[in-house]
């Protein structure tokens, strides 16, 4: 939108050049009576209708910053801004002030920096140790046995098992005495008994130890419960903490640039829609003291018409320049209106607002301190886009460190403290036993089949082409500075011309006045001397609005803005 006023008040000013030469080629010469033609005090008043109405809200504003002085005594003065602001006056600096408050885009930039400021603290935690806990149950169908059904069936009988192996071996024995003759019959009958009452609770003391053994064996282990805690502490991890750290510091300085260069962006914008309004403001007041010009001239010709001594063609021809130049100022209205609109949006005002910039009223806008030269090599540090790319060319050499750190060995201390039910420290009990530990852990990369190198190899690509992305801004910087320096030189150069242009303008209105009204000039030669002292006053207006957009040009390319 701001483009296309821009282009339109560039065609306003082709139209009034065209416009002078038609009116030059077209009106006859042709002498007539002698009639003054100069805009009277009631047709500058009509002219300047918008430049009063601006003067009296500024002095509006100064009574009411004289009041607000009165009552700053008993502490209940408003600050300027504001009440300049409540009578719609704005300052460029009111405006910058005011778009970067509600610029949405900046907010984001803001809020993107609190969100690498937070990574920056999640990073730094991975220097700490990690503390981790765990709880568990679990559920079994069955039962884990460090017996099989054979072990278990032999235990269950070692008694009998046992003792019947000895007493089948005494009862041989006892048999074979007998035969022998060593001992008699009544003797080896009297033996077995003893030895049958011998055997029998013995077997059953067997039975009974086997069994014991087997239940001390059992598991039990259906139903199993246990918690832990766990610390690791990194000891050695490749470097890549450290590079995640410098990242995460990068990054913070990325956002912060990135909210620089919102920031710029806003109030260039700002700037060029400020001095946009003020410029048109300007042409709209040129143009309604042109048209008042014409006016002026057209009634003199009607008068000249009705006494016979001008032609019907020489009133159409000055009621098509007076319509011309209705036409112009309705469009330049149109464009103020625009522009306002932009100024507004810009600002977060709403976009009906009814806007008085305070900068209207200024009749020399060229007093302005110009901006210094720095040096190209301050420049590159000055502006936000080479800081952002140079983090960009930062972080890529820190991604190729953590690549290098992922294959390198990692070593890490860890200590752990579990309790668990059942437990197998005093064979398997079904108690909460706890157990502290402590170990190193290492992990070392053996072979990968080069994907370590490989990805090396596309992080240290990604450096260089991050590092010829700089050069090349760096490049464009330097040849935007030397523009811009030539374009404000220029600016100042056309300022002087006009200002120059501007007094023999003046005087050769005047001249064109006094030659009409001694008989010796014609229509065309006034009208030709108002269209030169226009295109004069238009001329000043556009250099004095240059020499400010390329200051302000000028400094964003600085980094100065």
């Amino acid at each position: 939108m701001i483009k296309r006023t821009l282009l339109f008040s560039i065609f306003l000013g082709a139209v009034n050049f065209v416009f002078s030469q038609e009116m030059a080629s077209i009106i006859q010469e042709k002498p007539l009576r002698r009639l003054e033609i100069q805009p009277s005090i009631a047709q500058k008043t009509i002219g300047e209708k918008h430049k009063v109405q601006t003067s009296m809200a500024l002095e509006n504003t100064a009574t009411t910053q004289e009041t607000a002085a009165d009552k700053m005594e008993n502490g209940t003065a408003e600050s300027q801004e504001v009440i300049a602001e409540r009578r719609n006056v704005l300052s460029l600096k009111r405006c910058r002030e005011l778009a970067l408050a509600n610029n949405k885009q900046l907010a984001i930039s803001k809020l993107t920096a609190q969100i690498a400021e937070d990574t920056h603290k999640a990073a730094k935690t991975k220097y700490l140790p990690r503390v981790t806990g765990m709880a568990g149950y679990e559920h079994l169908s069955r039962e884990i046995s460090l017996l099989n059904d054979k072990q278990k069936q032999t235990l269950s009988s070692l008694g009998s098992t046992t003792v019947g192996q000895v007493g089948s071996q005494i009862g041989q024995t006892i048999g074979q005495l007998q035969q022998q003759g060593f001992i008699s019959a009544q003797v080896a009958q009297r033996l077995a008994d003893v030895l049958g009452g011998i055997t029998t609770p013995l077997s059953q003391a067997g039975n009974n130890i086997g069994e014991t053994i087997r239940r001390g064996l059992r598991t039990n282990t259906k139903n199993m419960y246990a918690a832990g805690i766990m610390v690791t502490q990194p000891i050695y991890m490749g470097g890549g903490i450290k590079a995640l750290n410098d990242i995460a510091t990068i990054g913070e300085e990325f956002a912060q640039n990135d909210i620089k260069l919102k920031q710029q962006t806003v109030l260039f914008a700002v700037d060029n829609a400020y001095w946009l309004i003020v410029s048109l403001q300007k042409k709209s007041i040129l143009a309604i003291q042109y048209r008042n010009l014409i006016s002026k001239l057209h009634d003199n010709v009607t008068k000249m018409y009705d006494a016979g001594v001008a032609t019907k063609a020489d009133g159409l021809k000055v009621s098509v320049a007076e319509n011309t130049a209705n036409l112009t100022i309705s469009e330049i209205e149109n464009g103020i209106s625009l522009a306002k609109m932009a100024l507004c949006q810009l600002c977060g005002l709403p976009l009906d607002g009814d806007l008085i910039l305070e900068d209207e009223a200024t009749d020399n806008l060229s007093g302005f301190v110009p901006t210094h030269y720095n040096n190209v090599d301050t420049t590159f540090n000055a502006r936000p886009e080479v800081r952002i790319l140079q983090n960009t060319v930062d972080i890529t050499k820190q991604n190729t460190k953590i690549i290098q750190a992922l294959y390198r060995p990692h070593l890490a201390l860890t200590a752990g403290y579990t309790v668990s039910n059942p437990n197998a420290f005093n064979g398997f009990e079904q108690k909460f036993k706890d157990i502290w530990s402590v170990g190193l852990v290492l992990h070392v990369p053996i072979w990968n089949w080069g994907e370590g190198k490989y990805k090396v190899r596309a992080a240290r690509t990604a450096t260089q082409m991050a590092q010829m992305e700089l050069n090349d801004v760096r490049n464009k910087i330097r040849l935007e500075v030397e523009q811009t320096r030539f374009r404000l030189k220029n600016a100042n150069s056309r300022l002087a011309t006009a200002n120059k242009n501007m007094a023999s303008a003046e005087e050769n209105l005047r001249v064109a006045n006094l030659g009409f009204k001694e008989g010796v000039m014609t229509v065309t030669d006034v009208m030709q001397a108002q269209t030169a002292w226009m295109s004069a006053k238009t001329a000043i207006v556009d250099a004095e609005i240059d020499v400010r957009t390329a200051q302000v040009a000028l400094k964003k390319a600085l980094g100065e803005l």
